[in-house]
């Protein structure tokens, strides 16, 4: 992070005791955090000479900028003496991800990456009557996201679901390899649709040997680590192997294979010369936002690209958000040998991080030739990621505008804004749930959905559930609101028109809050989109804002999320009723095998619910303690 290096004494309105602190700091590694008069957390930071890093914050004086204020505001520090700046830079990143420090540049928890998988195969497991191998026994491709097993076999991680999806496409039609369920597998007796349009060898069946279709198997994962040269070797070597024994369809067979092979590969718009694993990161920082590209190059492939957007940036530099992405990213997922990257990287980075994965890492920020290809097309990808997200953003900002104006909102900071809207959600009276959505900062904060379920009240009353959602939602905060502890949302939308603004309008009033808050969202002539209709509880006259209002659009929006929400809820809530509370997948004792054997015999979920217990104990392994346990979890 670049800081200015005027020497001018800036410790004039620090305590003495943190002074003090911080000129006793050992000349060792180590992380510090600093705190506010508040006890927030501002910053976390690591070193390799403590004293002399921390130092510099208290004796040079930062202007304006984003650091100069973290400085005014700190009050207290905390340091941990580590061994190396490895172990620093392990904690440092920890501390980061759990305290979300205020003017550390921050790269949310994104979710996991998705993997192939190739399953193992067992060689002790047991065939089947029939004579055909078992699903344990044939190796299967799979999409996977999750906690590694180490009997299985992983390739990835791969940018996006598409990526993996596309990569096991092209295993399908080069190799064959199956992808079905284990209990689909194992119940096969004749060949499915897969096999029929040559996209599956059919060893469920016995379509293929064990030998061949392990070979298939080695040969696809071979693929994947990049060895394709090597395989289209032994591809042709087994065809001229056969034609030399006249063996012409087996030697047909694998000369198929072998250009569906090269078509495929001849279909990668971009493939490596060299590189088997590489990570290629460009950065744009434009208009107080960044953009992290991150492209994936595994096994010789390119795999595409994802883009990231941290928080707490303001004039920071791109090496600056660079560095921050890949001491972040890397300590959780696997780290390839070699990064290019848009911008020069510092080599203390690179050596604790090679320290802390045991991966000899090496950036590389001015290539040539196909790397520089890869950097280009990662650099303008982050331009237009960056130029959405910032579209987008001002979209939004204007939408939020638009709606304050509209309803003669008096804000004097529109990125506080807050609006909360619900909506009632059931089918024929049945698992009747409430929604709440939040839109805040100009977006929605979906970890600040609610749900509520609706009981004591008579099925279908859209009416008596909008007055217990709104009492048990409003109820304390409007205490709160009282004791001036509490802050009530600016605007409150209801999904309804007069009846069900009246029905909010009550329980303000009988709470004693500000009726001017509630907005209700009647649906127009035909109930037709953009003809909405604003219902205000203080009486006004409603308002038709006009099919192309920005205001309507945000409105919608929010609407919208909040039917979404509430019907996604009834639905699960319904579905977990009529299956008397439970799934038969999480039923103890009833693991793969025994759930495919109980569907089989009774023709899915709701017929196993309605089986009796001398019922459930005439299926194969089911016991009749385990069958009055499934009897009892399914009612």
């Amino acid at each position: 992070m670049s800081e200015d290096t005027t020497p001018e004494k800036n410790t004039s309105r620090h305590a003495p005791e943190l002074l003090a602190q911080v000129a006793s700091l050992p000349a060792l590694p180590g992380v510090y955090r600093y705190f506010d008069a508040q006890e927030q957390v501002l910053y976390v930071g690591k070193a390799i000479n403590l004293k002399k890093r921390v130092s510099s914050y208290f004796q040079k004086d930062h202007g304006g900028t984003r650091i100069g204020h973290m400085v005014g505001k700190i009050a207290r520090m905390e340091t941990t003496v580590v061994r190396s700046e490895a172990e620093a830079l392990l904690l440092e990143n920890n501390l980061i991800k759990t305290l979300k420090p205020k003017y550390n540049i921050l790269f949310r928890d994104d979710k996991s990456y998705p993997y192939l998988k190739v399953t193992h195969a067992s060689t002790s497991a047991a065939a089947q009557s029939s004579g055909h191998p078992s699903a344990a026994q044939v190796s299967r491709i799979v999409y996977y996201r999750g906690a590694v097993d180490k009997r299985h076999h992983y390739f990835g991680p791969y940018p996006s679901v598409w990526a993996v999806r596309e990569a096991i496409q092209l295993l399908q039609k080069v190799f064959r390899l199956r992808t079905c369920e284990d209990t689909v597998f194992n119940n096969r007796t004749r060949p499915c649709l897969l096999f029929q349009i040559k996209r599956c060898s059919g060893p469920c069946v016995g379509q293929i040997s064990a030998a061949d279709y392990q070979r298939d198997v080695d040969s696809a994962m071979r693929l994947l680590k990049g060895e394709t040269q090597e395989v289209m070797a032994a591809i042709e070597a087994r065809m001229m192997a056969h034609s030399e024994k006249l063996e012409f369809e087996q030697a047909a067979e694998l000369r198929n294979q072998m250009s569906a092979l090269s078509k495929v590969l001849h279909q990668q718009a971009v493939d490596t010369v060299g590189d088997q694993d590489v990570d290629i990161l460009a950065v744009k920082v434009q208009g107080g936002k960044a953009c992290v590209n991150l492209a994936m190059v595994r096994g010789g492939r390119h795999l595409g690209d994802r883009p990231y957007f941290p928080v707490h940036v303001d004039q920071d530099e791109p090496a600056d958000v660079l560095e921050a992405f890949i001491s972040q990213h890397y300590l959780e997922v696997p780290v390839p040998p070699t990064l290019i990257t848009s911008h020069a990287v510092d080599k203390a980075l690179l050596q604790a991080l090679t320290e802390q994965t045991g991966v000899k890492i090496t950036a590389v920020h001015q290539p040539r030739e196909q790397r520089r290809i890869w950097l280009e097309m990662a650099q303008q990808n982050a331009d237009i990621q960056l130029a959405r997200l910032l579209a987008e953003e001002g979209s939004q900002q204007a939408r939020t505008r638009a709606l304050a104006e509209a309803l003669d909102l008096a804000m004097e900071d529109l990125e506080q804004m807050r609006v909360e809207c619900f909506d009632i959600s059931h089918t024929a009276g049945e698992a009747t749930q409430a929604s709440c959505v939040v839109y805040h900062h100009h977006k929605m904060q979906s970890a600040e959905y609610r749900r509520y379920n609706i009981d004591d009240i008579t099925g279908g009353d859209d009416y008596a559930a909008m007055r217990q959602v709104l009492v048990r939602r409003y109820n304390k905060l409007a205490e709160a609101v009282r004791a001036g502890e509490g802050k009530l949302p600016d605007l409150v939308l209801i999904d309804g028109g007069k009846g069900q603004v009246s029905m909010a309008r009550e329980v303000f009033e009988s709470l004693g809050l500000d009726l001017s808050r509630i907005v209700g969202v009647e649906k127009g002539e035909g109930r037709k989109v953009g003809l909405e209709e604003l219902v205000f509880a203080d009486g006004r006259e409603k308002v038709y804002l006009g099919r192309d209002s920005a205001a309507l659009m945000l409105v919608a929006q929010i609407r919208d999320e909040a039917h979404r929400f509430a019907i996604t809820g009834m639905r699960a809530a319904r579905a977990k009723v009529r299956v008397g509370g439970s799934k038969l997948e999480d039923i103890p004792g009833v693991g793969p095998k025994k759930r495919a054997k109980l569907l089989q015999r009774f023709g899915g979920v709701r017929g196993v619910a309605d089986a009796s217990v001398a019922d459930l104990c005439t299926v194969e392994g089911i016991s009749e303690e385990l069958a009055q346990t499934i009897y009892n979890a399914l009612r």
